[in-house]
């Protein structure tokens, strides 16, 4: 295991912590670019959503190519085209160019999770998947976390162009890393032609199993990418009033809480299966507690804090246990598009939220220092929330057997 960990594991966690912090960074650097491209909510909603719109479409193609053709070559080549997109984002002079240039970005980061996904099937044992899985979305968690408290500081010595010519430069050495370092292992390749592999994605979507857990997650976990990657920056800005500095540091504790909740999703998987739960069972305690944080998020029992920021963390991306419940209900030679068919679901969603805030959030007039009103941000999140409520339904209602 030891073996895996630093050949397999840490090569992608690299890549991955780039990845969540491209999908994170703008919640930091959103005022600048407001500043200097002149970008409203819904051009800004857009803008930063474009990233999972590309990243969603091009799911299922993933799934086919990393169950034929490895993870390795599949991922080492596609953080190169990220790593060109950031270039462009830096020399972005319209908001025409910004989405062309994030649309890259999620193009070259969408099979950050996945590969990995697949690799650690391939290389790990079956009863360490879900604690390896949770120490690989920490990584994802500190890319969220380099993207927070960080940035802002780095943004007193350079601009918003300049951290995005590094990151091109960063990103091109962790996907050649990977080319160079990760192994091959041929005999996990799918079997069979293009066509029969296609035919069983289509076995996959219409699994009832795959149909009962993956909205649980399509709605909790693409709620948090889309808030914590944008929204949320601006709630403690404009609803809260907080400066960009007490803003970043809400957003490193939120990413904490993260990092704190995927390392222990796998302890909290086991301990409910200890007590005798499945992992049906376990993705539905998941999204209880996910639904929770939005809940205390937009109810206002709890004033904002770093406690709220930091729980709200913790719990709402624990349903990206439904990964490690698919794994472990289809076969290895289908894990890859299994996981894919669910991300697919989930950044289409994350799409459909980051920008449809920014759309609900514009329907109210701003005011006279070009901020908006809280109600605007709290039926924008109420929006949100009742979709998760309504998936959460849909998984507790009576089936037969």
């Amino acid at each position: 295991m030891a073996r895996a960990m630093f050949l397999v594991f840490m090569p992608f966690a690299g890549g991955y912590f780039f990845s969540y912090f491209f999908r994170s960074v703008n919640a930091v650097v959103a005022p600048y670019l407001r500043q200097d491209i002149g970008l409203g909510p819904a051009d800004l909603g857009l803008m930063s959503a474009a990233y999972f719109l590309t990243f969603a479409a091009f799911q299922i193609p993933l799934g086919l190519l990393l169950d034929r053709y490895g993870p390795r070559r599949v991922q080492g080549t596609l953080y190169c085209v990220a790593a060109l997109g950031a270039l462009l984002f830096s020399m972005a002079e319209n908001v025409s160019t910004l989405i062309l240039a994030r649309a890259l970005i999620g193009f070259g980061v969408s099979g950050g999770l996945m590969a990995a996904l697949k690799a650690i099937v391939m290389w790990f044992p079956l009863n360490r998947i879900a604690l390896v899985n949770g120490w690989y979305l920490a990584c994802g968690g500190l890319g969220v976390l380099g993207a927070t408290g960080p940035v802002e500081v780095a943004m007193q010595s350079m601009d918003w162009r300049q951290m995005f010519m590094a990151l091109a430069a960063i990103t091109l050495v962790a996907g050649v890393l990977i080319l160079l370092v990760v192994p091959e292992r041929p005999d996990s390749a799918a079997t069979g032609t293009l066509g029969e592999q296609v035919r069983e994605i289509g076995q996959i979507f219409r699994d009832p199993y795959f149909w009962r857990i993956t909205p649980l997650m399509f709605t909790c976990s693409a709620a948090y990418m889309a808030i914590q990657g944008l929204w949320a920056g601006l709630w403690l800005t404009e609803v809260d009033g907080f400066s960009q500095a007490d803003t970043a540091s809400h957003l490193t504790i939120m990413a904490i809480g993260m990092i704190v909740g995927v390392m222990g999703s796998g302890v909290f998987a086991a301990l409910l299966m200890r007590m005798g739960f499945d992992m049906v069972a376990v993705c539905g305690f998941s999204a209880a507690f996910s639904i929770s944080g939005m809940l205390l998020l937009i109810s206002d029992i709890l004033p904002s804090s770093y406690v709220l920021w930091g729980f709200v963390g913790l719990v709402v991306i624990l349903t990206a246990l439904v990964f490690a419940a698919l794994t472990q209900h289809f076969p290895l030679e289908q894990a890859a598009r299994a996981n894919t068919a669910a991300n697919v679901l989930v950044f289409g969603m994350a799409f459909t939220y980051q920008w449809g805030i920014g759309w609900v959030i514009e329907m109210w007039p701003a005011m006279a220092n070009g901020s908006y009103p809280r109600i605007a941000y709290i039926w924008a999140f109420i929006g949100v929330t009742a979709t998760q409520v309504l998936a959460f339904i849909w998984y507790a209602w009576p089936r037969r057997r």
